[in-house]
């Protein structure tokens, strides 16, 4: 029994030896309480797309509607919240790890507008009051943590907004309107969209294995690229041209639907809004997923060119379209990628009308002589501008405008045409001046549109909201 007593007072127990811990002063939970629905609030949001910042926000708020002020400590995978104390109540801190981010725009919007709802009402009591404030008002405020909670609860279980059969029609269709801008005609549409589709649902069988998602990339390539290299061989024994049915198109056009979910926006907000190593994360994940692109890529290339069959950088079509079709195009490429990510119908058409703005902004600038990239780039600080300025004004979300809005200016065409040109070996040097090109492209859309959302703040034409005021009054009907 001595030594029992001894070990208690050196090391506070051991295993079974430990004393139970006390419970945590009545000060103390409710504290607890609110930093967890903060941190929850917080995960959500960040699993689901939004940006370091924004999460940032929204966390702050909604633990200063309780009257608490906490350092806030977020990464890519986890979100810590910690809350200094007082004299009669030890810190407080709390943590979270984050799910692996998958794209839904309407369930951000209803998890954000929990948090609103919150800033809205305001606090009852503080949460760090003294134990003698009535015990009513405590009861109160802890009554609406478990609805704020319940309400959560009932945003993440939801299911999503459209079934999975037709997300992979709007992929299809996706690349098809891609196709259009690659200047490709009606079979290599029909072709782009078959692609994307398989593309898809190989996807979906490969999901029951919970594959990482650098192994799917690189799935998605290869059957992309061996639909092209079929198409190779198949064309010259059918009546059709081979200028009709050009391979690099359909590549192409694949390429630009595994890219789209890249978040290079995100990591370049993050790394602009001092948020370095979230953005890290974002940049190694984005740089992770276009390698499992370009291994997919020259992986099949090279097995085709050690089977004997002839590759050839075709040419693509120079403007088969009108410019109108161009532009229409353009629109129904981030309208389908916009729905794709679960965005509401009236959202995914505004988000049309970004992609189609910014295709006609780096098409006239381009028409000028300037360097693809740079077209890129301002092109797509048009899309940061106009979704930071119109998209509160317009009820919509502003990330779903920017994400969507840059998928008609994505460097598909690109990355394919370098992957070629290293695996045929004809000119090395000029493959890697096109993967370069690809990145440089990729990187300046993402500088273009954080740029233009820090222009639009700082010239104070951006009145942002936690919450479009339309999902509000859609959530209090309901």
């Amino acid at each position: 029994m001595k030594l029992r007593g001894v070990l208690r007072k050196v090391v506070g127990g051991v295993g079974a030896l430990a004393p139970v811990r006390a419970p945590a002063p009545a000060v103390e939970r409710p504290v607890r309480e609110v930093l967890e629905l903060a941190v929850r609030i917080g995960e959500a949001m960040l699993s689901l797309g939004a940006p370091a910042a924004e999460v940032t926000d929204a966390i702050r708020r909604v633990c200063r509607v309780y009257e608490l002020e906490c350092q806030v400590d977020l990464t890519f995978t986890s979100i810590m919240v910690a809350h200094d104390g007082t004299e009669r109540m030890p810190g407080v801190t709390v943590m979270r790890v984050v799910a692996a981010p998958a794209a839904d725009f309407e369930r951000l919007a209803r998890v954000v507008a929990i948090a609103e709802e919150l800033v809205r009402d305001g606090a009852v009591v503080p949460a760090a009051a003294e134990a003698s404030v009535d015990p009513g008002a405590r009861d109160e405020v802890r009554e609406s943590l478990e609805a704020a909670h319940a309400r959560l609860d009932e945003v993440l279980a939801a299911p999503r907004s459209y079934r999975r059969g037709l997300v992979t029609l709007l992929l299809a269709a996706m690349a098809a309107s891609v196709a259009v801008l690659l200047g490709g005609g009606a079979i290599s549409m029909v072709l782009a969209a078959a692609t994307t589709a398989l593309i898809d649902s190989a996807f979906r069988v490969l999901g029951v294995l919970k594959l990482p998602v650098f192994f799917l990339q690189l799935t998605g390539a290869a059957i992309a690229t061996t639909v092209a290299i079929v198409v190779t061989v198949v064309t010259p024994h059918l009546p059709v041209e081979v200028s009709a049915l050009p391979p690099a198109l359909i590549v192409a056009s694949g390429i630009v639907v595994l890219l789209a979910g890249g978040s290079l926006v995100g990591a370049a907000d993050d790394a602009i809004n001092g948020f370095p190593v979230t953005a890290s994360g974002r940049l190694v994940e984005v740089a992770l997923l276009t390698i499992g692109i370009v291994v997919g890529i020259g992986a099949v290339l090279d097995l085709a060119r050690r089977l004997g069959i002839g590759l050839v950088l075709d040419e693509l079509p120079v403007g088969p379209w009108p410019v109108g079709v161009q532009v229409l195009g353009a629109a129904a490429a981030s309208t389908a990628w916009a729905m794709a990510s679960y965005a509401s119908l009236r959202t995914a058409l505004f988000a049309g009308a970004t992609g189609a703005t910014a295709f006609v902004s780096a098409m006239l600038l381009g028409g000028t002589g300037m360097a693809p990239a740079a077209a890129s780039a301002l092109g797509a600080l048009v899309i940061g501008f106009a979704a930071e300025a119109l998209g509160p004004r317009l009820r919509i979300p502003a990330i779903v405008l920017t994400i969507c809005g840059i998928v008609p200016l994505l460097p598909g065409l690109a990355i394919y045409r370098g992957m070629l040109a290293l695996v045929t070996g004809d000119d090395p040097t000029a493959g890697f001046e096109l993967l370069l090109q690809a990145g440089l492209t990729g990187l300046a859309l993402a500088a273009g549109v954080t740029l233009g959302e820090i222009l639009a703040r700082r010239t104070g034409v951006s009145h942002r909201r936690l919450i479009p005021g339309y999902i509000r009054r859609t959530l209090r009907r309901r």
